[in-house]
């Protein structure tokens, strides 16, 4: 287990700089929350993995880029796929932004992460920190509602959606409240919601973006 709270195994790797299925739905949704992003944005990515969507983003709108994560091998790739950005093996929690030796930033965005911390509070009050005053934080989770969750109740789906016996996984199950409720918590304003992948009420993630005053 590490500073963040969260446990690795050495199974788990990046083989190569392609992008998770997940990318697919979340890397639309942060160019469409924030369409001013260009060379002036500086970008934090939390829990980059391999760098894919970080080096998406340094490619089309020439932002400056950083990502952190817990894994070496992500960050090995995301050096060697993106070489103008900066990836460090980093935790994600509340003294991030001063372990970086970093200004605050314009975007921050954790994509699927949140829901692998023991600690989330800790991990939000870092997001906070590390954006700047008039600035977008983006966090992106499986998405969990009640006709999503009736659904797989009636076809017995349980043990294959949160099966216990998966090395590492997910260990926080958030819905839309609850995240909301976190970000807000920790002091992110104007909060806006968006379902992502499959159809409405039963998509696969949900992203929440908010304003730090």
């Amino acid at each position: 287990m590490n500073a963040s709270g969260i446990q690795f195994h050495e199974s788990y790797r990046y083989e190569h700089a392609g992008h998770a299925p997940s990318n697919a739905y979340t890397l639309p949704v942060l160019l469409k929350v924030c369409p001013n992003l260009g060379p002036q944005s500086r970008v934090l990515d939390i829990g980059c993995g391999n760098g894919y969507v970080t080096s998406s983003i340094a490619k089309k709108k020439g932002c400056t880029v950083v990502g952190i994560d817990l894994s070496t091998y992500g960050i090995r790739i995301a050096r060697e796929s993106c070489p103008t950005g900066r990836f460090e093996v980093l935790a994600a929690n509340s003294t991030l932004l001063e372990n970086l030796h970093e200004e605050p930033f314009d975007v921050v965005y954790s994509f699927e992460v949140i829901e692998h911390l023991y600690d989330p509070g800790n991990f939000m009050a870092g997001c906070f920190a590390a954006t700047k005053s008039g600035g977008t934080f983006i966090c992106s989770t499986p998405y969990h509602g009640y006709l999503k969750n009736l659904a797989i109740s009636v076809l017995g789906k349980w043990d294959r959606h949160a099966n216990p016996l998966y090395p590492g996984g997910h260990i926080k199950f958030f819905s839309r409240r609850t995240l909301m409720a976190l970000m807000e918590e920790k002091g992110f304003r104007n909060l806006q919601f968006f379902g992502v992948g499959r159809y409405p009420y039963m998509w696969k993630s949900m992203l929440v973006s908010g304003m730090k005053p």
